[in-house]
């Protein structure tokens, strides 16, 4: 589930804040291993 909230920040659709909790320390590793930089 973290890899399709991370899909979604990356295309836009989604944004950091939306990412429940328990789940939000897995999306930003993700993220990072991506090199996403975002502002949220």
């Amino acid at each position: 589930m973290a890899k399709v909230y991370a899909d979604l920040i990356m295309k836009g659709r989604k944004k950091l804040s939306d990412v429940p909790d328990n789940l939000k320390q897995e999306v930003i590793e993700i993220l990072t291993e991506h090199g996403w930089v975002g502002d949220d």
